[in-house]
């Protein structure tokens, strides 16, 4: 396969483009917003039926992320070892794009009153969007020169922003007014599920068209596919006993990742529920968000070669902990705007340093860094999982998102303290030695 050829690493880069609507439209905004009203509406009220049981809402929405996620870093390593050995690369990202883009295109069907339909097939869909970015990203070392890699990154996510924007606007239009095209709102408003399917599912098709073929020559042994990240995952886990600073970054990310992604998923249903927003407001201020996002990250970037990445991290820990008591006392419209963009401003600077601060950590000399980057994987999947399942629990025991909101402030403390005894190594070289000893025995 020819490097740096340029229509392929465009397409490597529309898949981006293709997938980016699902995580904004059916994870952040519209999905959540109007699974919480039609639900409402189904059952007269915050109390829905699911299987025969008796549960809140917004509580049954919290634990279908957290079990979503929990399958997703079960079936991490498994990915990742088939990603890395190969031969299935195309096949596999072709599987789990149709799993993902077929079940938004079925929740054009999800009405309220059919619960149970609704939350299996957002499972999946969360299922087939993690899915297929293991793949995809595996693909990168085989269409790229190293020198190649930042750039195409960073292509990759601009198209994804601008893709994801530019539909969501589009979608906001129709619900906003639906009389344009004549139809009610409730159908404009699941019309964009079913436009996030076709979307992902048509512009995927550059990808998968452009992308190189799965290979024919390599030998695929099932059992060595599927043991293969699993081992590599406990190879890293047996290593961290040598090198500090990756564990120490790694329990302070793991407690405050489960505040920052909690949040995340969950704002829409706060600002719904709690303080009865309506979703076009709810709508433009996810956009807003996202905007701020990007400003916030590259401000970070900046100040953490001011000042350091462990500084700048505690600094954004530190306004997280605010946020999260904020948010507690959070009553009216402005109020839940200026906290959206303090969210915005830390929200895309603690994602962006975070992965870079742990790719220095990553041993000089490391031949395979994909085992540490799946070990990260699941350990941002995991914190997913604890936080999503505690909101939904506090929400649960004391009948208030507010409490939830509030509790996700421990995590934050908790990963604060661990990053204090955190410190950026000079030089990872005597680790390298460490590590291929381990490799070895």
């Amino acid at each position: 396969m020819e490097l740096n050829n340029k229509k392929v690493l465009n397409a490597w880069c529309s898949y981006d483009w293709a997938n980016s609507v699902y995580s904004l439209v059916i994870t952040s905004t519209i999905f959540p917003i109007y699974y919480n009203v039609s639900t409402r509406e189904a059952f007269n009220g915050d109390r829905v039926e699911f299987f025969g049981f008796s549960i809140e809402n917004t509580v049954l929405f919290s634990y279908s992320i957290a079990f979503s996620f929990l399958l997703i870093a079960s079936l991490s390593p498994l990915l990742s070892g088939m990603a890395d050995t190969g031969g299935v690369k195309k096949r596999m990202l072709q599987i789990f794009v149709l799993i993902g883009s077929l079940s938004c295109l079925g929740l054009f069907f999800f009405h309220g009153a059919n619960i149970e339909y609704g939350i299996i097939l957002s499972v999946l869909a969360s299922i087939g969007y993690a899915g297929s970015l293991v793949f995809y990203n595996a693909y990168l070392p085989e269409i790229a020169t190293e020198d190649r890699y930042d750039v195409l990154s960073a292509k990759g996510f601009s198209m994804g922003y601008i893709g994801s924007v530019i539909h969501l606007i589009v979608c906001f239009a129709f619900i906003e007014f639906p009389d344009i095209i004549g139809i009610d709102k409730d159908l404009a408003v699941r019309l964009s599920f079913l436009t996030v399917g076709v979307w992902w599912l048509g512009f995927a098709q550059i990808a998968l068209y452009y992308l190189p073929s799965d290979s024919k020559d390599k030998k695929r042994r099932n059992y060595k596919l599927i043991s293969r990240g699993y081992e590599e995952l406990r190879k890293v886990f047996s290593s961290l006993k040598y090198h500090k600073p990756i564990k120490r970054f790694l329990v302070s990310f793991f407690f405050y990742n489960m505040g920052v992604q909690t949040v995340m998923l969950l704002a829409a249903n706060f600002g719904e529920k709690e303080l009865h927003l309506s979703s076009v407001k709810l709508i433009v201020t996810v956009l807003l968000l996202q905007i701020v996002a990007i400003a916030g990250a590259y401000f970070f970037a900046w100040l953490s070669k001011k000042i350091g990445n462990k500084s700048a991290i505690a600094i954004m820990i530190f306004s997280w902990v605010l946020i999260c008591i904020g948010a507690f006392y959070t009553y009216t419209e402005m109020q839940f705007y200026t906290l959206a963009v303090a969210v915005g401003l830390v929200m895309g600077g603690i994602q962006s340093l975070s992965r870079s601060t742990y790719s220095k950590l990553i041993p000089d000399g490391t031949i395979d860094t994909t085992s540490y980057f799946s070990f990260y994987d699941v350990a941002d999947k995991l914190s997913v999982v604890i936080g999503t399942f505690s909101f939904g629990l506090m929400e649960y025991l004391y009948g208030s998102m507010r409490y939830s909101a509030l509790s996700l402030g421990v995590f934050f403390i908790i990963g604060l303290i661990a990053i204090f005894r955190f410190k950026m190594p000079l030089s990872n070289k005597s680790a390298v030695d460490q590590k291929l000893e381990i490799t070895k025995s």
